[in-house]
């Protein structure tokens, strides 16, 4: 069966290709049917079964006899470290950690924040909570006392884990007195804190509250797993909020079981025994759809890697580890590519590794600009997929599913949506738009499995959010097109769509001109406030370090090639360039904020930002265009 099959067979009869789907699933009580649609936008998927995540995701497999299998692979290049762990010692380190908390009081639907870098340890504590029940947060490790602090208030945990530190290139990042700092903040107060200490650095224990990693667990009872109900919350992981409070996603669990375990098979083409890796920190959705939970219950080993792209220790570490594991399926982040394709522009660390397992290259997070898609393709010789999902939604909502078949694949695009999501491109009054225009992407209720089933204590937020503004959709937030061939082209956020004197025209195709530049490694394009039309397009960019023309004429080309493909109707004429670009910790680049600065008005500080000095270079480079002026 083909991808058309497939995707009309969910068409034809969603419940049935649901229930069908659920079979994959361990239970120990099936679910009646799939669909729990009584609460009507508030849906629910297999709410009446009773089903256990650590289960699924490790037990299983070591009762059907691969306990020997490995489970995780640790690669460390910043501590020079490799390790291993198989599926047997992972569940009876799961198991004692379980244990621990049960013993100091943690029971089913308390919540627990872990805050921890990549290290198996912190896919250990996300599957001690869920193996008992609990509902973990994790919080992106080294992010800001305030922001945890927020957090904190939000989920109200019984109890942190969290790691004494973090490391970065030539750095030690200080988490615990972050932690204290970020409960002393908080009006929440958890009972106790788990450590687990480095050996980069020994953390000074709070006596009473803090416990350390293998002191709390010594002696203790391992713990079963708890069947839970299928609509209890997995976890919860927040995501920025335009108001500057984070929203809480909150996943249930059989539907993120069963939309992981179909993803695995279909889109990743990844089963037992085989090589996953996401190149992602367990801090992000990612991390926890495709490091910890997906590889796991496709009883594949995942790869835990604790680096950067570039300058741990080059830029081919990537090519070294897909070498060494002999990875069959890598996923990162298009930025990560960029970062390497510019300080590798003719790909010559590819070169020296060998890449026989790897079957393809995924690509999510942002928007995988064409140029970037090409160069991969061109030095890695496997098909590079761009794939699109979202914080909220859990798992892709368009994919190219080479386990199913390959589709051609069209730069730009994330090809074709997944069963489940019936996505429609509506105007601002809702109105279905033809093919090749472009409008607000919105997918058709009830969303699939795995997706998000509101927000955490703020279920009018939800609602408010997300299905407000369509009535009987989802509002994804991104605005694009589609094909004739139904290909989906996702070119900015809503919100990154400016208006030029009338016309809505999207950063996001700019951008892809302004990519193909060869000295361009990576770029960024802002509408910026003008009396005359409206908006105006800003460029930034940032060259290659082998570029040898000034950056006038690099900027002077550019202009030129937006106004030729794009037209004059973009009025592109302004454009700086930059060393770096301003970008969250996953990689994607703060393009709102970049604006508000360009236009003079006053910004929150991006809690997700990974370097706030990057902020000031920005303002710098706008001055000299006569911008960021300030309010008068």
């Amino acid at each position: 069966m083909g991808y058309s099959d497939i995707y009309g067979a969910w068409q034809a009869d969603p419940e049935a290709f649901w229930m069908k789907a659920a079979e994959a699933v361990d239970w120990y009580r099936p679910p009646s049917k799939a669909l729990f649609d009584d609460k009507a936008p508030m849906y629910e998927w297999f709410s009446d079964a009773m089903v256990n995540t650590c289960y699924n995701a490790v037990d299983r497999h070591v009762e059907a006899g691969r306990g020997d299998n490995l489970a995780i692979m640790h690669e460390s290049p910043i501590t020079h470290s490799t390790k291993g762990i198989t599926y047997r010692e992972l569940r009876d380190r799961v198991a004692s950690l379980a244990g621990a908390l049960k013993m100091r009081g943690i029971e089913k639907g308390d919540r627990v924040i872990i805050y921890m870098p990549m290290i198996p340890e912190a896919l250990e504590a996300m599957l001690a909570c869920a193996r008992i029940g609990a509902i973990h947060s994790v919080v992106f490790g080294g992010f800001a006392a305030n922001e945890l602090a927020v957090r904190i208030d939000d989920a109200t945990p019984k109890a942190i884990i969290a790691a004494s530190c973090g490391l970065e290139p030539g750095r030690v990042v200080h988490y615990k007195p972050l932690l204290d700092e970020a409960i002393e903040q908080a009006s929440h107060k958890p009972e106790f804190c788990v450590i687990f200490q480095r050996e980069q650095e020994v953390a000074k224990l709070v006596e009473g509250r803090d416990f350390s990693w293998h002191g709390f667990q010594y002696g203790v009872k391992p713990a079963d797993c708890l069947p839970v109900e299928g609509n209890h919350p997995a976890y919860i992981l927040y995501t920025s909020g335009t108001t500057g409070q984070p929203k809480g996603v909150v996943r249930s669990t059989a539907g993120h079981l069963v939309a992981l375990q179909w993803s695995m098979e279909n889109i990743y083409n990844v089963g037992p025994g085989e090589r996953f890796w996401a190149a992602s920190d367990v801090g992000w959705v990612v991390g926890h759809s495709y490091i910890a939970y997906g590889p796991l219950l496709a009883g594949a080993e995942t790869l835990v890697f604790e680096g950067k792209p570039i300058g741990t220790p080059h830029a081919g570490v990537f090519w070294k580890i897909i070498q060494n594991h002999r990875v069959k399926s890598f996923f990162t982040a298009p930025t990560a590519l960029r970062a390497i394709k510019r300080e590798d522009p003719k790909g010559e660390w590819i070169k020296r590794y060998k890449l026989h397992d790897l079957q393809a290259l995924f690509l999510a997070g942002e928007r995988a600009d064409p140029d970037t898609i090409k160069w991969a393709q061109e030095h890695l010789g496997v098909p590079v997929i761009d794939h699109w999902w979202q914080t909220e939604t859990g798992w892709a909502i368009a994919a190219n599913p080479i386990g199913i078949e390959q589709l051609p694949v069209k730069l730009g695009s994330p090809s074709v949506p997944m069963p489940g999501y019936e996505v429609h491109v509506l105007d601002e009054g809702g109105h279905e738009l033809p093919a090749g225009q472009m409008g607000a992407i919105a997918i058709k209720l009830p969303l699939p499995p795995g997706t998000l089933q509101t927000l955490w204590n703020a279920e009018e937020r939800y609602r408010k959010s997300y299905l407000s503004h369509f009535p009987g959709y989802y509002e994804t937030g991104d605005a694009g097109y589609k094909d004739e061939d139904g290909y989906l082209y996702i070119m900015a956020r809503t919100d990154d769509v400016i208006n030029v004197a009338g016309h809505r025209l999207s950063t996001g195709a700019m951008e892809e001109v302004l990519a193909a530049h060869p000295d361009v490694a990576e770029c960024a394009v802002i509408g910026v406030a003008d009396a005359l039309k409206g908006q105006l397009p800003l460029g930034f960019l940032c060259l290659n370090s082998s570029h040898e023309r000034s950056p006038e004429e690099v900027i002077a080309e550019c202009v030129g090639m937006v106004r030729k493909q794009i037209g004059p109707v973009a009025a592109f004429k302004l454009a700086c360039v930059v060393d770096r670009l301003p970008k969250t910790r996953s990689g994607k680049i703060l393009r709102g904020t970049m604006q508000k600065i360009a236009d003079g008005e006053s910004f929150k500080l991006p809690a997700t930002i990974d370097d706030p000095a990057i902020l000031d270079e920005i303002a710098e480079a706008l001055k000299k265009a006569g911008y960021a002026k300030q309010p008068a």
